[in-house]
């Protein structure tokens, strides 16, 4: 067993994900930007765990997936993302921080508010910029929420 924290993500659906992959790599500084799109559910459980997270997201992953709906880009400072709303993702998570609470870093116990990152650690003007442009074209709109996923990170880059 690796001794890699693990990283929980929503995976999205095809067409959504090739859409926010497609703006992270246009946006995203390119030497910084060492993943694929992705919409982080936890950053960190300790690896001792894997075989009890297997278990609970096989277990949590037998109902539909959850409806989510794209939500307005906004500012992360020094980026831009776009908010996911999901009452029903939100209550995955919640299961999931409930049965791990005692093993969650700070960042994982805090107050989730899901989103894809387009861009970060760029200066604010340039995000200012950016979701200057991205702004007056959006449209709410459904979201594809196709199954969740266990990551371990490695510095910088994940593994499935």
């Amino acid at each position: 067993m690796s001794n890699a924290p693990l990283i929980v993500t929503a995976l999205m659906g095809p067409a959504d994900f090739n859409w926010a992959d497609d703006l992270r790599r246009a946006h995203f500084p390119p030497e910084r930007n060492v993943l694929r799109a992705h919409l982080t559910m936890f950053h960190h459980i300790a690896p001792s765990l894997e075989g009890e997270l297997i278990a609970a997201l096989k277990r949590l992953t037998k109902a539909a997936p959850p409806r989510a709906m794209l939500a307005a880009p906004y500012s992360l400072g020094g980026g831009v993302a776009y908010r996911i709303d999901s009452s029903e993702l939100c209550a995955v998570r919640d299961a999931l921080a409930e049965q791990f609470w005692d093993g969650l870093i700070p960042q994982d116990r805090a107050p989730w508010r899901p989103h894809i990152t387009v861009q970060n650690k760029v200066k604010a003007n340039q995000a200012r910029a950016l979701l200057a442009t991205l702004s007056p074209a959006f449209a709410a709109r459904p979201f594809d929420i196709a199954g969740l996923a266990v990551f371990r990170y490695l510095g910088g880059p994940w593994e499935a």
